[in-house]
């Protein structure tokens, strides 16, 4: 067995709980009171609610991790191999990074992540992949309406945590190989167009409903998204529908550079 299918697979069973004992590679200092209580964070209901979401983040980016790992395990060639592993490596600085930042609010980042395993677990439930290609489209669709999403929230956060959002969100690059990918596979059957597209389209309507779930069962994530009395701000009706009218468009586009319909 090749060193890289042994990484794979051990990444793809790597128990959270192996995760949690594993030590931060530079030392986090934990705010003080007086640090955390400054600013908008002094602001409890606004404290809880990005706390929530960088939890919410941090399992996102570790179950991209796995997902891609599986990915790699499926994949035809040592080269698509090799990039696969490179994204999963680059959603695990991000991990690392939110990590960081939860270590630095005083909060314990596994307790945190914790609370959404399930939310995860259901969303993978309904979005199997049945092959090679499915996957490929899977991590391409759904990164890219993940950053859209959390894009738009990050507009209503304060600076510091709209960076580490934006930053966390960041595209590497190194997916622009899936739509190369999936062209040629197109090319060469086109005849699976028609079911890719219609992957596609489930993805994006179990992403979507799995966000707004989300947001339904988190007070925290609800006052943070459409404000509060005490904190005026964030998405209105209107504008709710305005940016999932963005995201519907910015999917239409991805799916298009896959050289499949909407």
């Amino acid at each position: 067995m090749t060193l890289l299918c042994r990484i794979g697979e051990y990444w793809a069973s790597l128990p959270l709980a192996a995760i949690n004992s594993a030590q931060p590679r530079d030392k986090v200092r934990a705010m003080t009171s007086v640090e955390a209580a400054t600013g908008p964070f002094d602001d409890a209901n606004y404290r809880a609610g990005v706390v929530e979401l960088l939890g919410l983040l941090r399992f996102g980016e570790l179950s991209a991790v796995t997902e891609l790992n599986n990915d790699a395990m499926r994949s035809p060639d040592l080269s698509t191999r090799v990039k696969i592993y490179t994204m999963a490596a680059a959603e695990w600085e991000h991990f690392v990074e939110l990590r960081d930042r939860l270590v630095a609010l005083g909060e314990d980042p596994y307790a945190v992540m914790e609370s959404f395993s399930e939310t995860f677990a259901r969303f993978h439930r309904k979005t199997e992949p049945s092959d090679w290609l499915e996957g490929l489209i899977k991590a391409y669709v759904g990164d890219g309406l993940a950053a859209d999403f959390y894009r738009e929230i990050a507009a209503f956060l304060d600076e510091d945590t709209r960076k580490l959002v934006v930053s966390t969100m960041s595209q590497t690059g190194n997916s622009e190989f899936v739509v190369a990918q999936v062209r040629e596979a197109i090319a060469q059957d086109p005849r699976i167009a028609g079911r890719l597209a219609l992957w596609g389209r489930r993805l994006m309507g179990e992403a979507l409903s799995q966000a707004q779930m989300v947001v339904a069962e988190r007070d925290e994530l609800t006052s943070l998204v459409v404000g509060s009395v005490d904190r005026p701000g964030g998405f209105d009706l209107a504008s709710i529908g305005r940016m999932f009218t963005r995201i519907t468009e910015a999917h239409a586009e991805r799916m298009s550079r896959l050289g499949l319909d909407a």
